[in-house]
């Protein structure tokens, strides 16, 4: 991932600021706790492509 797109994408649902798993291949947002998929290296930034982050997870 391109640490220069991580400076201008955003979560789609709060604008807030988006962190990169390297071993999931997502986009996370920890506010909304939801966490977007990378695929084929292209961040796909839909609430319905995204999955909930756990509470385990966040830690």
């Amino acid at each position: 991932m391109d640490h220069r797109l991580l400076e201008i994408v955003a979560c789609p649902v709060c604008k807030g600021k988006l962190t990169f798993d390297k071993d999931k291949q997502e986009l996370v947002c920890k506010i909304d706790r939801l966490a977007y998929p990378i695929k084929e290296g292209i961040p796909v930034l839909l609430e319905p492509e995204a999955r909930t982050v756990s509470m385990d997870e966040g830690k």
